[in-house]
């Protein structure tokens, strides 16, 4: 290695280090946030009789992807009714990564899951103040990721899910689309498709972007193009390898989802979920519950666009609360599909970083003590499905 290089690479330690410790608090208030949350988690189940580890990798969802981890694609369960539930509807990285973890060390493909998910949380974290820092600067970026912390479903980053690892993928893929690193961009976008579904709103951001660039500019980077056709080589790997294994072509995995009742119907489906919640009482309290919901989404949404968000932002976010609530699949899901639709959460965060650090931070503590009681409590009962 020449001396050149080697300067570099000292150069690129101290960016990495610099970037970390303006990160620091941010990621302390996180760690802080959600250990309240499993402690309060910890201390619930133990009084109903339950135990915290396996509400948190061995229910719902986390048991799906530790059998992919497990077995490999092909099992499925047939419902009464003859639909079929098949563990192809879940897409392969983080099976992937518990293996890997299970393999490297003594941990289960469960306990994997749950350490591939605190970790992807904490660089979700990284990443949403990153994105937050660069537009607004740092106290929002702290804010921002404080917020995203304490969402009543927070519960669920502290989970063996999938929400976690793609955030992160998500927010990381954004950062460098707004700092110009175009193949860093391609390649997260790439491996946030190989997460989830909604990995496509990553794409269209990366993609909507360029295409700004090329027509401004009216040319285009080999970079940028590098990072255009890396998006969506993920998610286009796997749905195709889909329609192979099932032979459905093109539509085998909306085949696949479309068992699980999954679809996209323009939301007619939860309207008239909600509507059904009138029809009594007091289930017509939960259905004025989603009605202002849906109305702050929406809200928060326009607010974003009025205050002049970059087009990446409003493409992923817009995707993904629309994916989230036009989707006619289980409507208990909703809340958890939001979590990575964090640039929501950056008005409120200008707002809070403007306030004195005594009164955000009294604010932000309140929240967090509501949402680590309501997690204790959702995980406990009807919980994320």
């Amino acid at each position: 290695m020449t001396e050149v290089d080697l300067q570099e690479l000292r150069r690129a330690r101290a960016r990495a280090a610099g970037a970390l410790r303006r990160a620091a608090p941010a990621l302390l208030a996180y760690a802080g946030v959600r250990a309240l949350g499993l402690l309060v988690l910890a201390v619930w189940s133990a009084a109903k009789g339950k135990s915290p580890h396996t509400l948190l990798t061995a229910r719902w969802d986390s048991l799906w992807y530790t059998r992919v981890a497990d077995f490999g694609y092909g099992w499925e369960v047939r419902l009464p009714d003859g639909t079929v539930h098949s563990n192809l509807a879940f897409f392969p990285l983080l099976p992937w990564l518990e293996r890997l973890v299970s393999a490297v060390s003594p941990l289960s493909y469960a306990d994997a899951g749950l350490l591939v998910s605190w970790l992807a949380s904490l660089c979700a974290a990284w990443g949403i103040f990153l994105v937050a820092e660069l537009l607004y600067g740092r106290r929002a970026g702290v804010c921002a990721v404080a917020l995203w912390a304490v969402l009543p479903v927070g519960i669920v980053q502290s989970m063996a899910y999938s929400e976690s690892l793609f955030t992160a993928l998500a927010a990381w893929s954004l950062y460098a689309v707004l700092s110009g690193r175009w193949v860093s961009a391609g390649l997260l976008a790439s491996l946030a498709g190989l997460t989830r579904p909604v990995g496509a709103a990553v794409v269209a951001a990366l993609w909507a972007t360029a295409a700004v660039h090329v027509v401004r500019d009216r040319k285009i980077s080999w970079r940028m193009a590098v990072g255009v056709l890396l998006a969506p080589l993920g998610a286009a790997a796997y749905v195709l390898w889909v329609g192979h294994r099932t032979g459905g072509g093109l539509f085998g995995y909306l085949d696949v989802q479309g068992q699980w009742g999954n679809g996209f119907d323009g939301g007619l489906a939860f309207a008239r979920f909600v509507g059904d919640k009138f029809t009594s009482f007091p289930s017509a309290l939960a259905g004025l519950g989603l009605i202002v919901g849906v109305a702050l989404v929406i809200w928060l949404y326009v607010l974003c666009v009025r205050r002049g968000q970059p087009l990446a932002l409003l493409v992923y976010c817009g995707i993904v609360v629309a994916l989230a609530l036009c989707a006619s699949g289980y409507f208990g899901s909703k809340p958890r599909l939001l979590l990575p639709a964090f640039p929501l959460l950056l008005p409120v965060a200008v707002a809070l970083a403007r306030l004195r650090t005594s009164r955000s931070a009294a604010v932000l503590g309140g929240v967090a003590v509501a949402s680590a009681v309501y997690g204790a409590f959702w995980l406990n009962g009807s919980g994320p499905p």
